[in-house]
């Protein structure tokens, strides 16, 4: 979508307004004033778990750049421009309230809710094009540095699921995955940037 600049400022607008959404949400609840259609997870949580989830998210960033490198494939990544790089900040909180928020099993143990995140983890890695790309229709990309990234979305998601529902995030509140995925697609944009693969503004 990099050269598709209008279409990623309108899907920047739709994340911001979504986000606005839940903060109303979150606000009420800090009110007392919960509603009972509010968006998942708009809930409060101490700062040490936002912190936890930020620095889990780093561990995982260093160790799959490492991996990249290792593997001899760093060179094989895709280049984004500063408004990419600003859309997929925004559409992390969609995606989280998507998947952190709604495609979640409750009520069932934690047995059940874990198989149910690790098939929504393997949803969302697969989600993303390392596997696959369209180009007039589906193409397979099933290649070293394809498989090695999706894997890491995949851990990736399942850390984002585990800062929702552990002990130190008692209300479930999304802001730890929000934090999480910000900081990993932050890390991602400065990564490209020394490396070379942020190029042009849109």
């Amino acid at each position: 979508m990099n050269d598709q600049p209008l279409l990623l400022l309108l899907m920047i607008a739709a994340s911001v307004y979504v986000a606005r959404l839940w903060l109303d949400d979150y606000r009420a609840g800090i009110a007392g004033k919960s509603h009972p259609r509010a968006l998942p997870g708009a809930t409060p949580v101490p700062w040490r778990g936002i912190l936890i989830a930020m620095m889990g998210t780093l561990v995982l960033l260093a160790l799959e750049t490492w991996g990249e490198i290792h593997l001899g494939v760093a060179g094989e990544q895709s280049r984004i421009t500063v408004l990419f790089g600003l859309y997929t900040l925004a559409a992390a909180v969609i995606e989280e309230l998507i998947f952190r928020g709604y495609l979640v099993i409750t009520h069932r143990g934690p047995a059940v809710r874990w198989a149910g995140i690790v098939g929504a983890s393997l949803l969302f890695a697969g989600l993303h094009p390392f596997l696959w790309k369209w180009e007039g229709g589906l193409v397979w990309t099933f290649g070293l540095k394809g498989w090695f990234s999706t894997a890491a979305i995949f851990l990736g998601s399942l850390w984002f699921y585990t800062v929702r529902f552990a002990g130190w995030n008692p209300n479930h509140s999304l802001l730890p995955c929000f934090a999480a995925h910000a900081t990993k697609n932050l890390g991602v944009i400065a990564i490209k940037a020394v490396q070379g693969f942020l190029v042009g503004w849109w």
